[in-house]
């Protein structure tokens, strides 16, 4: 049940970090944990390409007038929103999509305070090379989640496990 009211309140909800062409185990994953505990669902998808110029100690966010790939952004929550209505077509919680800018972590961190989130549910990442690169730029937002905030994180591993003996190969 898509929540379309912009003035809702989510106190308490499940906050899901997704990313476009991301596995539906993260929504799913996050989906129970919100019937669970019997709150709403909120799932965020971070636009990179903005960020925060500042804060005003009233808490409104300026966000920087440079906005590298206004289309892409749109299009990348259009496809978050397009995944959630798919996978949580019978998921029987309330959610809505929000799009938050900046670093993935400081800009869920953020959501959740904002929000007073119970949860926060990330998936790992893809396999390979250059999602390793990446990550190691840059660090894990589930390891920069879990260091940096005072909720519980729940990873969801996104690719099927490999066996006890199978070698992990970087495509």
């Amino acid at each position: 049940m898509a929540d379309d009211t912009p003035t809702a309140k989510h106190a308490g909800a499940v906050i899901a970090g997704v990313v476009p062409g991301q596995s539906p185990r993260v929504l799913r994953a996050a989906a129970r944990q919100a019937a669970m505990a019997g709150t709403d669902l909120v799932i965020a998808h971070v636009d990179t390409t903005r960020f925060v110029a500042f804060e005003d100690p009233d808490g409104y966010v300026n966000p920087s007038t440079v906005d590298v790939v206004g289309a892409a952004a749109q299009a990348a929550l259009a496809e978050v929103q397009a995944a959630a209505d798919t996978a949580l077509a019978d998921a029987g919680v309330t959610w809505s999509v929000r799009q938050v800018i900046g670093d993935p972590a400081l800009a869920l961190i953020h959501l959740a305070d904002e929000l007073d989130a119970s949860l926060l549910v990330v998936g790992t990442r893809k396999r390979g090379l250059g999602e390793s690169l990446r990550e190691f730029l840059t660090g894990s937002v589930a390891a920069r989640l879990t260091h940096r905030q005072r909720r519980p994180v729940l990873v969801v591993p996104l690719g099927e496990p490999l066996a006890a003996d199978e070698e992990l190969v970087w495509d």
